[in-house]
């Protein structure tokens, strides 16, 4: 694994747990294996670092939910929280941390949740075979990323209820 790879793990680890504030470069430093110089290098700075992790996060998400209907995507949803952990939205709680302003983590943030709504919107509209509403695909939005939130508490029951929910309206669309 390059540097900058086992930096960007070792910090998405951090952030994941911590928080973007409460996690210090010479906690990163010690995760990473490196330096503070060899850091910087390969990150410039902590929000830099932080957009990089937001990144390789949303890359991997989007695979994850690379499915053709909204029963699938709430099973998707399942085995990421089984696999990643239920702490909640990475993007949305950089964002609260920051209030938004940092512009690197605010724009990663935002086209992170641009691609999902578009991916949502491929998801639907594949279940549908045509185009949907857009309140629908809002509708289902929402159900995964209170699922997603609701899971730190409830556990894997919230992406349950958030899919029979999903499949209610889906059912109604059709009808």
């Amino acid at each position: 694994m390059n540097l900058t790879l086992r930096l960007v793990d070792a910090a998405e680890r951090l952030f994941d747990r911590h928080g973007y504030m409460a996690t210090g470069m010479d906690q990163l430093t010690r995760a990473a294996g490196m330096s503070s110089r060899t850091l910087y290098k390969h990150a410039g700075s902590k929000a830099q670092l932080m957009a990089a992790v937001l990144a390789e996060r949303d890359r991997r998400f989007l695979r994850q939910i690379e499915v053709s209907s909204v029963e699938a995507l709430f099973a998707a949803l399942a085995g990421w929280i089984r696999d990643e952990g239920a702490r909640g939205c990475l993007f949305l709680r950089s964002r609260a941390e920051t209030g938004g302003d940092i512009p690197e983590i605010a724009d990663a943030v935002a086209a992170h949740k641009t691609a999902l709504r578009q991916r949502v919107a491929g998801i639907v509209a594949a279940d549908l075979g045509a185009a949907p509403d857009p309140l629908l695909v809002d509708q289902v939005l929402v159900l995964v990323e209170g699922a997603t939130h609701a899971a730190v508490t409830l556990g894997p029951e919230a992406v349950e209820a958030a899919r029979s929910a999903a499949a209610v309206l889906v059912a109604q669309a059709r009808a």
